[in-house]
């Protein structure tokens, strides 16, 4: 079994960084108060609107899945409550808020919102809340950027049942499809996906009609834009080269340019992947067996291990041809790698061991967003990653601003226990220790048995709910 120290054993900077060198991850710390480099301005010019985007702050909010909207797709009060924490936060960049379905197909789960025609008053509204809450907050005169990100859940699709799947593949996968129960059925055609664009470039004018400043368009995680970059073994023009398996991406990008001019359009890129790992007999994740090159995993070396710069740098250069000026970086997927996507000490239900020090998983992220931003400097990076870090967050998120290897820190589920950490930070407060998310994973346990998303041990609105008891009997069955 994987050992390693835990986070709540280190004290200090300086102990946290010979740790560091021991285990061999290659980042460092700020020792200085953080909000000297969280308070620098930041500023980037759209490329069609010309607009100048100027930030105070280098906090962002990620885009998270949620799983307590209407069954028709619209906002809920739960929904609202957890928008208006992102308010709370005072991150001036708020990346694509949650994931949006763009067609009832594509909804990860029943309770998935869902922008359409008849609810964007819906949306403007959960968009004036956050702006509402945030001027409340922070009486600075700078309100926040809003975004929304636009998806289709493709192979992880369960839009009737949450118990269910309805999955819409990309290709034929020799494990995902017998993990996921699909098959060659389930394949979406090349008009289907002509469809799906037309649903993506809808969407997009139905966020810019609702005020949103930008759509971030998901292509990240494991889901249909994702996986259609790993699509080396489909036919057609969706398929093959790397000209084809970008072309879902390009196209949803050039229509939203053509149909709704002047909106800001943003991606959620996953700038690495890795052969799926599973479960093993110790509860530790290990890779799947596997003979010769694995080619399925985007950004990914031949062995499915290690990481390869060429392709996602040209996806890069790509988005910047089109006029992208801002990408959320992520790695992997949460359904089968996710000790690469959220490093974390804890198993999610359906999940195992982490089969290495959280700490290198963290690592990895920030090693390769740094290359990209090298080779890319005048694109706008958005890093993850974090939470892992805990207490220690705020120093290396500092340090990685101070050395230009990304230009925001993003912080996800961490928000939902501790949306304050950001202010904090800024104003220069000592951290609220028993408010740091501890990556238990319960924000992702509580969906996988269809109970509403929230962080049931931190936030005592989640842990009084009667939910909170069905998800404790849960874990305890396991």
């Amino acid at each position: 079994m994987t050992t390693f120290k835990k986070l709540a054993a280190v004290r200090s900077n300086a102990e946290m960084r010979d740790y560091l060198r021991e285990i061999g991850a290659d980042f460092d710390l700020f020792d200085h108060p953080p909000a000297e480099q969280f308070a620098r301005p930041f500023t980037y010019t759209e490329t069609f609107g010309g607009k100048t985007r100027r930030f105070s702050n280098r906090w962002a909010i990620h885009p998270m899945e949620g799983w307590d909207g209407e069954l028709n797709g619209d906002p809920s009060d739960l929904t609202r409550r957890r928008w208006e924490k992102f308010a709370d936060s005072g991150a001036k960049m708020i990346f694509g808020g949650e994931a949006t379905a763009v067609e009832h197909t594509g909804r990860s789960n029943t309770r998935q919102i869902m922008i359409t025609a008849e609810n964007i008053g819906k949306f403007s509204a959960l968009r004036e809340a956050v702006l509402k809450r945030h001027r409340e907050r922070f009486a600075d005169g700078e309100d926040p950027v809003i975004g929304l990100q636009l998806t289709h859940s493709g192979r992880f699709s369960k839009p009737n049942d949450d118990a269910c799947p309805e999955p819409k593949t990309a290709y034929e996968h020799p494990y995902l499809d017998q993990k996921f129960h699909c098959g060659a059925a389930n394949v979406l055609t090349d008009d289907d996906l002509k469809r799906t664009i037309d649903h993506f470039i809808d969407a997009a004018s139905y966020a810019q009609k609702a005020g949103f400043d930008f759509v971030d368009i998901k292509c990240a995680h494991g889901y249909l834009a994702h996986e259609l970059l790993t699509a080396h073994t489909r036919p057609g023009p969706f398929g093959g080269s790397l000209e084809n398996r970008t072309r879902f991406f390009r196209e949803i990008v050039e229509g939203i340019r053509a149909r709704v001019p002047g909106l800001e359009v943003a991606a959620r890129f996953s700038v690495g992947d890795m052969i799926p790992f599973v479960k093993g007999p110790d509860g530790v994740g290990q890779p799947i067996s596997w003979e010769g090159t694995y080619p399925f995993a985007f950004g990914a070396d031949e062995t499915g291990f290690g990481w390869d710069q060429r392709e996602p740098a040209a996806f890069v250069q790509m988005a910047w041809d089109l006029g992208i000026r801002l990408i959320d970086a992520t790695f992997g997927s949460p359904y089968y790698v996710p000790h690469t996507q959220r490093p974390a000490a804890f198993a999610v239900s359906d999940g195992y061991l982490p089969p290495e020090d959280p700490l290198l998983g963290v690592a990895r992220q920030i090693r390769i967003v740094r290359r990209l931003k090298e080779l890319f400097p005048k694109m706008t990076f958005i890093g993850s990653g974090y939470s892992y870090l805990q207490e220690f967050l705020p120093a290396v998120g500092a340090e990685v601003l101070r050395t230009g290897a990304a230009d925001f820190i993003g912080i996800g589920r961490g928000v939902l226990c501790y949306p304050e950490m950001c202010a904090d930070t800024l104003a220069g407060r000592p951290l609220d220790k028993r408010r740091i998310c501890r990556t238990f994973g319960d924000c992702t346990n509580a969906p996988r048995i269809r109970l509403i998303s929230g962080c049931y041990p931190l936030d005592p609105f989640y842990r009084a709910l009667p939910e909170a008891e069905v998800l404790k009997a849960s874990k305890r069955r396991k």
